[in-house]
């Protein structure tokens, strides 16, 4: 039998890869949407090769032989047509030669027969396609940029968690170990200040952390949906006292007018209209936070804190409140179940109370409709919402049918650690915050630790075998709809900045201080990270400041404000050159993705599109380290020249023009240590 892997390209790489070099109209992961239409599916096998091939694509109870279509250089293309189906549709190819069949399904070529990992279609599964790709760039507002003192969340102007609240002097102050209470003066003013740098940098998407009214200064525990928080709005009334020794928010008046007022609430809402109006303008979409599985004790529906007294008839002042429902209580009715616990997040009974459910889908059609205009809402913990899996299902779904009707090109992202494909059937969402198969592999491939730092894994860190098993079996979990509009980070605010993880060291801000998450951090490291981002297939997200040499230990670390004024601004131009050369090469946002190279410490892998072939080397290793590299594999012509765009090094990166030699599909690279390349066919 001979060496199949040199001949069918397709070895040992998931099925999302198997669009490949084809256009939109060639290859369809969708169901028609007509019956009359019907769906094509293309594979590719080497060519120059005296065997005779017939690929089938195979479904439960029958097969079909795929038609040679047509030849190039390097492959000959074989498709076959679907007829419309109704239903989802699973299949996987076999490939027949002389004496041997192979078996293809997502987890790569087998010489035996695979009952798992088969390819689907998904029916009416679309997502937007401003989202496929994009670039997206995640804003904590209270850290970001401070552009309207007068909204500033005053020190003792109320208590949070039994503590009064606190102004931070000193922007440059890092977050202290009780940060929750703690305000920099960040706001929706100072985005629409920056937005020049924003639109400098290349962004496509802004994705907000919580912006409603909320006591918290990550705003996860929300008070009122309805509208914006003037502290990070506009306060125009602004009457009213401190609260100076007491804990009874009743006494907070000043608090109680600030953020009830109707004059600050409406001007706040449509200074958040205006801002996503401006973004537009630029091309910029908007992304808010919705936070549904819990609400928090301030909330107006509740008012355990009093604030909303005389105003609303909130649940826990008084049994009888028509909100009462809203809330899990015990039989005395007067203890409410918190969300793990937590009395301050409240969990809401969305599931027992359709006056709830048909509320809160209102609010998330308002959002993402005029005059506010929205484009999408990221979820928080959204698998938790409600006490069944059956309806929390059904309620996703209600939540899909309320955005998309009110915004067809709305995007919905969860937050999901785990399997996602309950989720992901194109009812429900259209992607996930990229944990499994991008944060997590990548970290301990780059740096053996944790997403958090606080655990190490010596036998993960650079370990191309486990990193590449990871990420292929973690995206075959995933549709492709999914994949090309999943958020992938480096960092967030649930996480250490990806720059402090560059040290290997385990840490947090309570145990080993602020200063040690920026002992012996390795910005050349950071670089091969933000190359991968840059040139990975779904949505590359920037975490605020990652770009600018934020670090930080997870939170409340990580929730360091933007250091305007002493940024790192090499790496700034860093991002901006990736940024630029993922948007010069379609390839980088659109392309197909193959695996080409895994050693010790090395990975490479090529993005390509018909017209469009580029290849991405990393080297984490201490030492120089050259390599020969298949790039035949993604199209490359045998014979040729491939140019480098950019090297990334340790002392820095440059993105001079040169080129290395194509010879019989392959290129022979020297790498230096802790370094990246990015190359593509010329």
């Amino acid at each position: 039998m001979p060496d199949y892997s040199d001949y069918f390209w397709l070895k040992n790489i998931p099925y999302f890869c198997s669009q490949a070099i084809f256009s939109d109209e060639t290859i369809n992961f969708r169901m028609p949407a007509e019956p009359s239409q019907q769906d094509s599916i293309t594979i590719t096998l080497r060519t120059g090769r005296d065997i005779v091939l017939q690929p089938f694509l195979c479904r439960e109870k029958s097969r079909l032989p795929m038609k040679k279509k047509r030849a190039s250089f390097v492959f000959d293309y074989y498709q076959v047509e679907l007829p419309p189906s109704a239903e989802t549709e699973h299949y996987y190819f076999c490939i027949e030669g002389e004496g041997f069949t192979l078996y293809y399904t997502k987890y790569g070529v087998f010489e035996k027969y695979q009952n798992e990992g088969w390819f689907e279609i998904l029916k009416n599964y679309h997502t937007p396609q401003w989202a496929k790709g994009a670039l997206m760039y995640q804003i904590f507002p209270d850290r970001f940029f401070n552009g309207d003192q007068n909204n500033d969340v005053l020190s003792n102007e109320y208590s949070y968690l039994e503590k009064p609240v606190k102004r931070v002097e000193d922007w440059f102050s890092n977050p202290e170990i009780e940060d929750i209470r703690n305000f920099y003066g960040g706001d929706l003013q100072g985005i629409l200040e920056k937005m020049d740098y924003l639109e400098d940098l290349g962004i496509d998407a802004i994705y907000l952390n919580p912006i409603f009214v909320s006591p918290s200064n990550h705003k996860y525990d929300i008070q009122d949906y309805e509208h914006i928080d003037p502290h990070l709005g506009i306060i125009e009334v602004d009457e009213g006292a401190l609260l100076f020794g007491s804990e009874n928010n009743r006494e907070a008046t000043k608090y109680i007018t600030r953020i009830t007022n109707e004059t600050n609430l409406e001007k706040s809402d449509m200074l958040f209209a205006a801002l996503v109006g401006e973004a537009h303008k630029r091309g910029i979409k908007v992304i808010i936070d919705g936070v549904f599985n819990h609400c928090g004790a301030f909330h107006k529906w509740l008012d355990r804190e009093g604030v909303y007294f005389g105003k609303s008839k909130g649940a826990f002042q008084d049994k009888n409140s028509p909100y009462h429902p809203y809330f899990y209580w015990n039989e005395d009715g007067d203890e409410y179940e918190g969300w793990w616990g937590y009395e301050n997040h409240p969990k809401l009974n969305i599931e027992g109370c359709p006056a709830l459910m048909e509320e809160i889908l209102e609010i998330a059609a308002k959002w993402v409709s005029p005059p506010f205009c929205a484009d999408g809402w990221r979820l928080d913990v959204a698998a938790d919402l409600g006490k069944s899996k059956a309806f929390n299902h059904l309620f996703w779904q209600e939540f899909r049918n309320a955005v998309k009707e009110a915004n067809p090109n709305a995007l919905i992202l969860a937050e999901h650690y785990g399997e996602a494909k309950p989720w992901l059937l194109g009812d429900q969402w259209d992607s996930i915050m990229n944990y499994d198969a991008f944060m997590e592999p990548l970290t301990w491939f780059l740096t053996g630790v944790s997403k958090h730092s606080t655990h190490a894994r010596d036998d993960l860190y650079n370990n191309a075998d486990v990193f590449w098993g990871s990420m292929i079996y973690q995206m075959s979990k995933l549709p492709i709809q999914a994949i090309t509009t999943a958020m992938n980070e480096l960092s967030n605010h649930d996480h250490s900045r990806f720059l402090t993880r560059t040290n290997r060291q385990l840490g947090r801000l309570d145990r080993e201080g602020a200063a040690a998450a920026a002992e012996d951090v390795c910005l050349s490291v950071m670089r091969e990270a933000v190359l991968f981002q840059m040139t990975w297939l779904g949505s590359p997200t920037i975490y605020y400041g990652d770009e600018a040499g934020v670090m930080g230990w997870t939170d409340p670390d990580n929730r360091r404000p933007y250091p305007w004024g002493k940024e790192n601004m090499e790496l700034i131009a860093f991002h901006k050159d990736c940024i630029r050369l993922r948007k010069e090469n379609e390839a980088l946002r659109f392309g197909s993705f193959k695996q080409l190279f895994g050693e010790y410490g090395v990975i490479g892998y090529g993005r390509f599109t018909e017209l469009n072939r580029c290849v991405v080397i990393l080297n984490n290793c201490h030492n120089i380290r050259e390599i020969f590299v298949p790039v035949w594999q993604i199209g490359v012509r045998e014979k040729g020249r491939m140019k480098i765009l950019l090297t990334s090094q340790e002392r820095g990166y440059h993105t001079e023009s040169s080129s290395v030699t194509v010879e019989n599909g392959h290129i022979r690279l020297q790498l230096e240590p802790k370094s990246g390349v990015l190359l593509k066919e010329v």
